[in-house]
């Protein structure tokens, strides 16, 4: 029987022209990036469609306009009868999941990331923090060396657990920049610098996460429609003050990647769907589990191919 996953990308996704095929050819999807301009007050449409990508790249800018391209895309799934049984975010994609889960609604969605990515800037100003993804190392060996090193005075800690042979690290930017040559060091195949302006889900956000839970007392949260794998601990949660208190946790704790994609095959799921731009979700799922079906859709060509597969799932 197939059961389905709906999963969404975090931040080092985002790319210019994104979700623009499906706000030409389709009413429904636009409307999501007018919503998204009238809720934060300025063109956030304009900067996903045409750019600059340094702009857009900009925590405050790039989670909302994820959030708005992944909840545009999991409506269209949706609307031609594909339902998950199950949601799934990476990082700044939890949110994305609790939108489609029916927790929040999108324009509080949206507005709730925009203001998490301005306390995430305001903790730590873009430049200072930094991370990497660390290939080939266990989990053991590098928390060894980042403890170290954060000792030394320099923080750093594992962010990510994403699948088997990679973890990304969080930190300072010099920090991070220790860790990596200390990691290849002590045997890591690479350490691969990332596209995001923070140290997120790094001990340094405490002070956003301060300020994301007022925020968050303020949001009319409701118990999942589906349920949603969280990120702090890999496990099933419908409960509104839970998630609540999950959300704020998530800020400056390691996303368990890994093991949430786990739980979700424990609990039956065939196909993971990753709604949003890339494949980088899809990838990892293939790593953790080669026999998981995975179909990312980022545009009208691969929505399509989704709806075509569909009609043979039983």
């Amino acid at each position: 029987m197939t059961k389905v996953a709906f999963i969404f990308p975090g931040q080092g996704s985002q790319s210019v022209g994104m979700g623009q095929e499906f706000s030409e050819t389709h009413a429904g999807s636009k409307h999501f990036l007018e919503q998204a301009d009238q809720v934060l007050n300025f063109p956030l449409s304009k900067l996903i469609i045409e750019g600059p990508q340094e702009e857009l790249t900009l925590t405050y800018n790039a989670q909302p306009a994820l959030l708005t391209v992944g909840s545009m895309i999991a409506a269209r799934l949706v609307e031609e009868g594909i339902t998950p049984a199950y949601t799934a975010g990476h990082s700044l994609g939890e949110y994305t999941a609790l939108v489609a889960s029916g927790v929040m609604s999108f324009e509080d969605g949206v507005s709730v990331v925009h203001n998490r990515g301005l306390y995430m800037n305001e903790a730590v100003p873009a430049g200072e923090g930094a991370m990497a993804a660390i290939l080939g190392l266990d989990g053991e060996k590098l928390k060894e060396v980042t403890d170290a090193i954060t000792a030394e005075g320099f923080a750093v800690q594992p962010a990510n657990l994403n699948c088997p042979g990679q973890i990304v690290i969080s930190g300072t930017k010099a920090g991070v920049e220790k860790a990596c040559v200390q990691l290849k060091e002590a045997g890591a195949k690479r350490a691969i610098p990332l596209d995001v302006s923070g140290p997120f889900h790094s001990s340094l956000m405490k002070p956003a996460a301060e300020k994301l839970s007022a925020t968050l007392a303020n949001v009319e949260m409701k118990n999942a429609a589906i349920p949603v794998i969280a990120n702090v601990n890999a496990s099933v949660v419908e409960n509104h003050n839970d998630i609540q208190q999950y959300l704020v946790e998530q800020l400056y704790s390691p996303v368990l990647w890994e093991d949430s994609v786990r739980t979700l095959l424990e609990l039956g799921v065939t196909h993971f769907i990753e709604c949003g731009p890339g494949k980088v979700l899809s990838g990892l799922v293939k790593k953790i589990d080669r026999s998981a079906t995975v179909l990312p859709v980022y545009d009208e060509e691969t929505l399509q191919a989704v709806i075509e597969a569909s009609k043979g799932w039983s």
